[in-house]
C-alpha cells in the first residue's frame, strides 16, 4: 500500500527558541505521514502520524507527531512488536492503523528508485532479473 501523503508544519519548540540567535529564528519543520493512505477510513485512528524522535527504546520512548484537521500534538508511544518474515520489526507504534512499515511504500522514493533503476541498471540487479519494478 502507498504511503500517507499529509504534511503537518511544526513550529519550534520554546526552549529551542529561547536559544535561538537573535534575528536568526528557527523556521518550522514539516513531517510527512508515515501511515498507510487508507488509515483515515478507521473512524477511531483518523489521526496522522510521523515519528519524531526515540529517546533509547524503552517502551513508549518514541514521540510522535499526531494531527488531524482540529489539532496537532506530540505523544509518547510504544512500538509495535510485529516482525517481518527477517524478523525486523515494524517501525510504527503499537496499535497503528494500516498496514505495518514494511507494507508501506514512499511513493516518492519508489519514484526515484523506478528513475535511478532506468538509468543505472547495473546498480539494480534485482530489478532486472525478477521483472519486479
Amino acid at each position: 500500500m502507498k504511503q500517507c501523503t499529509a504534511v503537518v508544519f511544526l513550529p519550534p519548540p520554546d526552549h529551542v527558541l529561547a536559544l535561538a540567535v537573535p534575528g536568526h529564528r528557527p523556521e518550522p519543520g514539516h513531517a510527512l505521514c508515515e501511515l498507510g493512505e487508507d488509515h483515515e477510513g478507521h473512524a477511531d485512528h483518523a489521526d496522522h502520524a510521523a515519528m519524531l524522535w526515540d529517546e533509547g527504546g524503552r517502551p513508549g520512548s518514541a514521540v510522535w507527531a499526531r494531527w488531524n484537521t482540529e489539532r496537532t500534538e506530540l505523544v509518547p508511544l510504544p512500538w509495535c512488536s510485529a516482525l517481518d518474515s527477517r524478523n525486523e520489526a515494524c517501525g510504527l507504534f503499537a496499535g497503528h492503523p494500516s498496514g505495518h512499515s514494511w507494507e508501506v511504500t514512499d511513493p516518492t522514493d519508489e519514484a526515484i528508485t523506478r528513475v535511478l533503476a532506468a538509468r543505472h541498471p547495473h546498480l539494480f540487479p534485482e530489478r532486472r532479473e525478477g521483472g519486479g519494478g
